[in-house]
């Protein structure tokens, strides 16, 4: 069975990112996979203190609600970055927390590296291009390229107003598809 992890790095839990992301894990359920969603805006993850500690000691060393996530990356074998653009890229709660993968530098990533990835994003002006999301986009797709990790698939969406995305069944419909892809379906 796969496992997919989906992280939500909206900091409303029923925003449009949020609502997209739990279609996809709907998507991920049918294709047979076990999903986790995370809730990036409820934990206390700090910022990267750029130490590096982590390559003596093969770990991050903050305490914090990081900790608990780095074994659920590594066990995953899919994951859903889901954030709504805020100031022209991804939220600042997905931010930090992909800062923190650097701990992952001490295998040289390999509990990350190759892994399909997928990727939500919601904005609030017209397009992607005006919104900014195309350097959330852009950003995530040098991260896969790092990673040497395929994106499995892109869902965006400019909606203005928190929930909207429950209105766009077309919209639904790629994320539960694309959940389907990361969870092993076709």
């Amino acid at each position: 069975m796969r496992n997919v992890l989906i992280l939500k790095g909206s900091p409303r839990e029923r925003g449009n990112s949020a609502v997209l992301a739990e279609k996809a894990a709907e998507g991920a359920r049918a294709a047979g996979a076990q999903v986790e969603s995370i809730y990036l805006h409820g934990l206390d993850i700090r910022a990267c203190d750029a130490c590096d500690l982590c390559l003596e000691q093969g770990e991050c060393v903050i305490e914090d609600d990081m900790r608990p996530l780095y074994p659920k990356l590594a066990e995953a074998d899919g994951i859903l970055l889901a954030s709504p653009v805020y100031w022209f890229t991804f939220s600042a709660q997905l931010k930090v927390c992909i800062d923190r993968w650097y701990a992952f530098q001490a295998s040289k990533w390999k509990e990350i590296s190759g892994k399909p990835f997928g990727i939500i994003l919601t904005y609030g002006d017209t397009d992607l291009t005006s919104s900014g999301g195309i350097n959330a986009v852009r950003t995530l797709e040098s991260l896969c390229l790092f990673l040497d990790s395929p994106i499995e698939g892109i869902v965006h969406a400019s909606l203005d107003k928190a929930g909207e995305a429950e209105t766009h069944p077309e919209l639904l419909e790629q994320a539960y598809r694309l959940g389907q892809k990361l969870g092993g379906g076709n």
